[in-house]
């Protein structure tokens, strides 16, 4: 089965799609409670696999940095304490899981975000990312390909 990992605008944390509704998604959280909800057309949706972080030449699909993330702490979770640390700790980390980001574009909220996911993912036994957070079916790179031909 393949397994889909959304992020849901002004909704804190991950969810996991259990199934597809007539005009909604049904979702789980990835949390302590795993409470299941709906997640309509009105929120903005995305798999964490159509998301790419930015780096100095092309950007970076966001399973590769969760892969050398996890590659770096030898799969557990982040050895950095992302609610604690300075934003030069978080540079300087971020630096030793994807040397080349873009320092500009990169915020520190976004490597907060970055980690905080990854944790999220390592407790839930979520850790093949190259595997199990595979672009969504019917994604929008998909279909322009498809209308380009």
């Amino acid at each position: 089965m393949q397994q889909t990992i959304l992020a849901i605008a002004g909704k804190p944390g991950l969810y996991k799609l259990i199934t597809r509704g007539k005009n909604n998604l049904i979702v789980e959280a990835l949390d302590a409670t795993h409470k299941r909800q709906p997640a309509f057309a009105t929120d903005r949706i995305t798999s964490l696999a159509d998301i790419a972080m930015f780096t100095d030449t092309d950007d970076i699909p966001l399973m590769d940095v969760l892969d050398s993330l996890k590659t770096l702490e030898e799969g557990k979770a982040a050895s950095i304490d992302y609610k604690k640390a300075s934003s030069d700790e978080l540079r300087e980390y971020f630096a030793k899981v994807l040397p080349s980001f873009d320092r500009e574009r990169v915020h520190v909220s976004d490597i907060k975000k970055l980690l905080q996911w990854y944790n999220i993912l390592i407790a839930n036994g979520i850790s093949d990312f190259k595997e199990e957070l595979k672009p969504t079916e019917g994604d929008n790179i998909d279909d322009r390909k498809e209308e380009k031909e």
